[in-house]
């Protein structure tokens, strides 16, 4: 790789932007970008000034999946399997993270970065964005998840149609199949993005890190399961500083602050 920086940061105002920083791949994923994202989402989390998180790419991409250059240079199973472990310690990372995190698609989101958005919170795109489960064209199976989020998304068999076929989407049919949460212009993108990066920063942040923590279990979970986590969280949640705000906020007709305490 070049010298330049793979990923770029930036924080204002609670929210912090994480930009995959090679647009001359399509942000396609080597490697040293994913520990580095890895590395970086982790410190965001344990900065107390972030409150949201997006992710998105540099250029015309917002991920272009695996890094074809580097999975050629892979001659055996070992290094092979070290390669697709990396890149799910990454969607790991952004599930575990205690705030959310919101992907803005900016432009194609194929293979491994299809899935890579799907790991996230919130997923707002461009209109000139497109998705591809892209895998089977060149004899591969998703990876990062794609086999976990995709049908818990759109539902098995709309899963196993995109998965088969590899078809690129627009945006307007990821919207209609429920996988993305808004689409807008792309001149608007980074303002309606924003927008709702600060309606999730401005919010308790306890109460959303519980919530996101509860909602990726609750598939595995029977509704006894849940009812004693909720019973257990919101024990803690009624004892917070930001609940008393929030009841306050709320008789005074007024938006709260919170704190996280």
């Amino acid at each position: 790789m070049s010298g330049i920086r793979s990923i770029l940061s930036e924080k204002s105002n609670g929210i912090a932007t994480v930009t995959m920083n090679r647009a001359e791949v399509l942000n396609s994923m080597h490697p040293i970008m994913v520990e580095e994202l890895i590395e970086k989402l982790k410190d965001l989390d344990n900065d107390p000034a972030v409150k949201v998180i997006i992710l998105t790419g540099a250029g015309k991409a917002f991920c272009a999946g695996g890094d074809l250059p580097y999975l050629e240079s892979l001659d055996d199973p070992v290094s092979s399997r070290d390669y697709i472990v990396l890149a799910g310690k990454l969607i790991m990372t952004i599930k575990n993270l205690t705030k959310p995190v919101i992907a803005m698609v900016n432009g194609v989101a194929a293979g491994a970065g299809f899935n890579l958005a799907l790991a996230c919170d919130i997923i707002i795109c461009a209109k000139s964005a497109r998705f591809a489960q892209s895998f089977a064209k060149i004899g591969l199976i998703p990876d990062c998840g794609g086999h976990y989020f995709l049908p818990r998304a759109v539902g098995i068999h709309k899963a196993k149609e995109l998965m088969f076929t590899a078809d690129l989407i627009d945006a307007d049919t990821a919207l209609r199949m429920g996988f993305i949460n808004q689409v807008t212009d792309d001149e608007n993108l980074v303002e309606a993005t924003n927008k709702f990066a600060q309606k999730l920063a401005a919010a308790a942040p306890l109460a959303l890190a519980f919530i996101k923590r509860i909602l990726n279990q609750s598939s595995e979970l029977s509704l006894e399961n849940i009812l004693e986590l909720e019973a257990s969280m919101q024990s803690f949640c009624i004892q917070t500083q930001d609940n008393k705000e929030g009841i306050k906020a709320f008789k005074e007709k007024r938006k709260p602050v919170f704190k996280g305490m």
